[in-house]
């Protein structure tokens, strides 16, 4: 038997022990040795029941992703399963950690389940793409009911193990040590008589379950998971589970699991999934390097951004100071966070408590003095590197030695900032990204001369913050904005070549993205675009470049904020106006272009390819690390649906000799200003190679 799965007795119980760290994946390894102790079980005349646990932190945490790849080697989790629940001798799963996917599956396979108080239990497949594929969807609604088995499987949480309890998914938590208690419930079970329970024989509980529930439920779902691949199919195998038996349900739930892994969206949020899994691993900043205690925290400017980002900590409990130089900015400013949580209560997802708990850490501050004992300042004052420079002069003489001095700019050179203070080592960018207590993405940009305890510090900072952290250099713009100006100068381009900004959003939003690329910039504001392109030092020499912005900005028409920008609005609707038809139109006629018809997948190629090629930069120069890094940027932080796995996620998938073929075409159209292809991307698709594949010398 595999070292990784141990079988002993105590007295007349079996002791299955997984051991395959570090969170027990029912890998093939892991799987034989089960059923090799299936057999010992069997063949034990000592042993009446047994108890399977799992070793070190966590009961099984999952299936071993890396093998999806792999031709399938047997026992095949869906078999394994099957066996321990045809087992003529009770089974008892003992979970603590979490159980999650083929983890949860093969406790629902085990007769009796029962947990530690702080143990979770989930069946989170719907993230990569798939469904749970051993019996998930079949038992789960025999155990829980059918609107809460949907519920999880579709949402993909982590149930606490008092949920599962009172749902029936867990039959008994105890308190003590799990394998000594899990031991003791089994010859309980045992003295008082208690079947070999198995949930495939269970009838499903049909109350409140109509003829029409599943079809009702279908256009909610369509809404709640738009352009996802496996949650229909969840769906159509909960169905199967009411409707049809249970091995011909099973086949179809087998079935549908192997056409959602085979399928585009699973690989690619697969690929994503060990993206947000890499991010943390810097080449030069090791795991063990030592990180400053960040207890205090100080943030300049109560505005949109410095109000967010307090939002931040104080909802993990941390206690932040907003400094705002006159009263009644800071008033506005500490309203509008109260304003935003009390709008969360409306929703039911925080309660009045937690919200006079979440005020009670913010405290306002009038004078830099208040702040001169923070571990932490974070700059979130107006987009200007005069008024940054002048913000971090003061800092330098008023924080106190080992502080750590951030700025939150999107797109301003973090060195020249750093420049200005004799310590550049405790300097570093911070870029949240709006609204910043809702959005999961933190690029930690990098100074030339940030030291390295800094920069652990920040990443393990972003972690406590919940927020997908990643590690960027400087350049403008960064990552994520660097990539979004050729994405949002192609949208705009296309509307001076005739194509209107309302079948440009729709495209971009079939394709997937959360809103299209006009309706951002309204939402974000023409103006603060403009200023932004105005005083950018190396803007290309091209009347073209971002002239709508130009031209409606000297039209007064700033976006959502002045309730007319690209699109007019009525509330927050984006409507078309015919006005800005207009004079997009003559302003196309000044500058001698040619007004036609732009075929959907035209517009697809011009958004995404020139944003790739871009990308294609960012990894040569080593703004980024990883290509991975690169997606993670873009899924958590700009809209771009998980199901596509980020830019260079698409671009792999979509082959890099079809990405370098339409540069060129477009190349031979508008010159190669923006159409020349990146050196990585030429090298890569001359090669055939990938840019998930490429690593920098």
């Amino acid at each position: 038997m595999p070292d990784v799965v141990s079988y002993i007795r105590e007295e007349n119980i079996a002791v299955i022990m997984i051991d395959n760290p570090p969170v027990n994946a029912m890998s093939h390894a892991v799987r034989k040795g089960v059923w090799e102790a299936m057999d010992k079980l069997n063949a034990d005349e000592g042993a009446d029941a047994a108890v399977l646990i799992c070793a070190g932190r966590t009961f099984i945490a999952g299936a071993d992703i890396t093998e999806f790849d792999k031709p399938p080697e047997d026992p095949r989790l869906p078999d394994l399963i099957a066996r321990m629940e045809q087992s003529p001798k009770l089974l008892v799963a003992a979970m603590h950690g979490t159980a999650l996917g083929g983890g949860l599956e093969t406790a629902l396979g085990c007769h009796y389940r029962c947990a530690l108080a702080t143990a979770q239990v989930g069946l989170p497949e719907v993230n990569l793409g798939l469904l749970p594929g051993a019996g998930g969807t079949q038992r789960l609604p025999r155990l829980a009911g059918v609107e809460t088995a949907l519920e999880w499987i579709l949402s993909g949480r982590h149930v606490s193990a008092a949920e599962a309890a009172r749902h029936g998914v867990i039959d008994e938590i105890v308190a003590g040590d799990l394998r000594e208690d899990a031991v003791a419930y089994a010859k309980r079970l045992l003295q008082s008589g208690a079947p070999v329970r198995r949930v495939r024989e269970m009838k499903i509980d049909r109350t409140g379950i109509s003829e029409d529930f599943f079809a009702g439920y279908r256009p909610q779902l369509a809404k709640q998971h738009r352009g996802f691949y496996s949650p229909p199919r969840i769906l159509d195998c909960v169905q199967a589970a009411v409707e049809l038996p249970f091995d011909e349900a099973l086949r179809l739930e087998r079935m549908l699991f192997d056409e959602c892994k085979a399928s585009p969206q699973s690989r690619a949020q697969r690929a994503l999934f060990f993206a947000e899994r890499t991010i943390s691993k810097i080449p030069d900043v090791p795991k063990d390097t030592p990180t400053r205690d960040i207890n205090k925290v100080a943030i300049i400017g109560a505005g949109t951004m410095g109000g967010g980002i307090a939002m931040c900590f104080a909802n993990v409990g941390m206690p932040v100071e907003l400094l705002e130089l006159q009263q009644d900015a800071l008033d506005r400013g500490i309203g509008t966070i109260r304003r935003n949580y009390e709008a969360t209560v409306k929703r039911g997802r925080l309660t009045g408590e937690q919200v006079q708990e979440r005020m009670a850490l913010i405290k306002g501050a009038l004078d830099y003095s208040d702040i001169a004992d923070a571990d932490l300042v974070i700059e979130a004052v107006f987009e200007n590197m005069d008024i940054k420079k002048e913000v971090f002069s003061k800092l330098d003489g008023l924080c106190k030695q080992g502080a750590i001095m951030a700025s939150n700019t999107s797109t301003l050179d973090v060195n020249e900032i750093a420049a200005v203070t004799a310590r550049p080592e405790d300097v570093i960018g911070l870029h949240f990204f709006a609204p910043a207590n809702v959005m999961r993405l933190l690029e930690v940009v990098r100074g030339a001369k940030t030291a390295r305890d800094v920069i652990a510090s920040a990443m393990a900072l972003g972690k406590r913050l919940k927020k997908n952290s990643v590690l960027v250099g400087v350049c403008f713009g960064f990552v994520g904005n660097r990539m979004f100006f050729p994405y949002l100068r192609e949208a705009q381009r296309m509307m001076l070549e005739g194509a209107a900004p309302e079948r440009i959003d729709k495209v971009a939003y079939d394709w997937g993205m959360a809103m299209g690329p006009h309706a951002v910039a309204d939402l974000s504001g023409l103006d603060v675009l403009y200023k932004v392109i105005e005083e950018w030092d190396y803007k290309p020499d091209d009347p073209t470049f971002f002239r709508v912005t130009k031209l409606l900005h000297d039209m007064g028409r700033y976006g959502q904020k002045t309730g007319a920008g690209i699109f007019k609005y009525e509330g927050r609707t984006p409507m078309p106006d015919p006005q800005v038809a207009e004079a997009v139109g003559r302003e196309a006629a000044k500058l001698g272009i040619e007004q036609r018809d732009i075929r959907d997948d035209e517009i697809i190629e011009r958004l995404f390819y020139s944003m790739i090629n871009e990308g294609a930069l960012i990894l040569e120069e080593g703004i980024a690390l990883r290509a991975g890094d690169i997606d993670v940027v873009w899924t958590s932080g700009y809209g771009m649906p998980r199901y596509r796995g980020g830019p260079m996620t698409y671009a792999d998938m979509t082959g890099l000799k079809n990405v370098r073929a339409a540069m060129l075409k477009y190349r031979d159209r508008y010159g190669d200003r923006y159409w020349r292809p990146a050196p990585l991307l030429e090298r890569l698709a001359r090669e055939g190679n990938t840019f998930s594949g490429w690593r920098a010398a």
